[in-house]
């Protein structure tokens, strides 16, 4: 799904954008001015000043496309946007009109979708460790599927289903799979707090509690192996273990599956040159696998289920901020601008990293390596470590982050009260607000005793 941008014609072979550095963009990224950005038609220093800094872009086009182009690869799968990676009511309309289900993971989340107009029953409801209110909210709105995570969710969800009432669930088993980009989002393996276990029995047993339930009907199995995978292998191992626990699901009790839902987790590129998961293999592999486990299984195949965000959403934000100072320290250049850790947890988190790009103006043609920081009272407030600007960077300049769609804004915090950032939609030279940004009146209206 990467597209490579040409230069544009008014760009200089020294300051020019070149395809190679545009690549993690969104692909209606253009360059009208020397030095400067625009995305879906809107230069990026204008949303700056229409919105204030830090601002989130979120290029509705990109959102779409990308939408498309996984039901494209895998026609016959049922595809579901994690809302975790950012939701709002746009981009519920957005999934819904092309055509996606979606999947949450608490009531907050179905709760806005639905309140939007999103149908429900294209809903599914995750969680290793559900609420009262999750289960209760998903009942009452009639959520498509719940998926079990743990022992006690079964007699709970029974009981509070009642007697006559009847809802589809799955099961998140655990295949015993290391895969992901971080030990902090690699969540297929026995040693964290997600699903059943295949390889101790703990997944048969669930799942025959499960039939005893009258109310509850099983349509399937659930995995997610992490987060930031790049290759399909770790796929085609959780199909081949899954479609064994389904044949020895059927020997024991005569029970055929419809659905297999293999998670999501697909890696995306942040910088130039990094890898990215190839879908259009992910999903010729996958459906090759499947069905030779099934046909050796003597079971038919069973219905797709993927749930990819991130991959979604995440190229297709930008986060843009303003420097605020820059510190020499010893041999350290240190940028700071007014966001940081409260709007992108991530480098603190992950230790991910991005290429940020100075925009507005052109900057001088020679580099120099600097940290972008934070404004927080953490020493790991960093945005960004090691990367080259130009070398007249200054305060009041403005720093543009790409691939900032995907767990900026739904893991941002309240830290230091500096309030969480607006969500601005760009598409077809317009720009418009989704979400505004936090005030201190909001916080000050949370605040409610003495």
């Amino acid at each position: 799904m990467t597209t490579v941008h040409e230069p544009t014609a008014t760009a200089t072979a020294t300051a020019a954008v070149t395809a190679a550095e545009l690549s993690v963009w969104p692909s209606s990224t253009t360059e009208p001015r020397r030095g400067d950005l625009a995305v879906g038609g809107v230069p990026l220093a204008e949303v700056a000043d229409r919105f204030g800094t830090p601002v989130y872009v979120l290029d509705e086009a990109e959102v779409r496309d990308r939408c498309r182009t996984y039901r494209d690869a895998f026609p016959d799968a049922e595809v579901l946007y994690a809302a975790k990676a950012f939701l709002c009511r746009a981009v519920a309309r957005w999934i819904d009109e092309e055509g996606l289900g979606l999947d949450v993971c608490s009531a907050g989340e179905l709760e806005l979708a639905v309140t939007t107009g999103f149908p429900a029953e294209r809903i599914v409801l995750h969680g290793n460790a559900k609420s009262p209110r999750d289960l209760d909210t998903a009942l009452r709105l009639g959520v498509g599927r719940i998926v079990i995570d743990s022992p006690s969710e079964i007699a709970r969800l029974a009981a509070a289903v009642g007697p006559d009432g009847h809802q589809k669930v799955m099961v998140r088993v655990v295949p015993g799979i290391s895969a992901g980009g971080h030990d902090k989002i690699r969540t297929g393996t026995e040693d964290q707090k997600f699903g059943f276990s295949i390889s101790d029995g703990y997944a048969q047993h669930a799942i025959a509690r499960i039939l005893d339930q009258p109310q509850l009907r099983l349509t399937g199995l659930h995995c997610h192996l992490g987060s930031q995978i790049t290759s399909v292998k770790p796929y085609l191992v959780a199909v081949r273990r899954l479609v064994g626990l389904m044949s020895r699901l059927y020997e024991q009790h005569g029970l055929v599956l419809p659905e297999l839902d293999l998670g999501g987790g697909h890696g995306i590129a942040y910088r130039p040159g990094e890898p990215a998961l190839d879908l259009t293999a992910l999903a010729r592999k996958v459906r090759a696998e499947l069905a030779d486990a099934c046909a050796t299984a003597g079971l038919p195949v069973p219905r797709l289920v993927i749930e990819p965000g991130r991959a979604i959403a995440g190229p297709a934000g930008i986060a843009l901020y303003r420097v605020l100072s820059v510190k020499h320290t010893g041999d350290t250049v240190f940028v700071a601008v007014d966001g940081g850790m409260s709007d992108n947890p991530r480098p603190a988190l992950y230790g991910v990293r991005y290429a940020p790009r100075l925009i507005g103006r052109p900057g001088t043609a020679r580099r120099t390596r600097v940290t972008v920081v934070g404004r927080h009272c953490e020493a790991g407030d960093i945005l960004a470590a090691d990367v080259d600007l130009p070398a007249d960077v200054r305060p009041g300049d403005l720093i543009a982050v790409p691939v900032a769609g995907a767990y900026h804004l739904s893991m941002a915090s309240g830290y230091n009260l500096v309030g969480r950032p607006p969500v601005a939609a760009v598409r077809n030279g317009h720009a418009r607000l989704l979400v505004r940004r936090e005030s201190l009146e909001d916080i000050r209206r949370r605040d409610v005793g003495m």
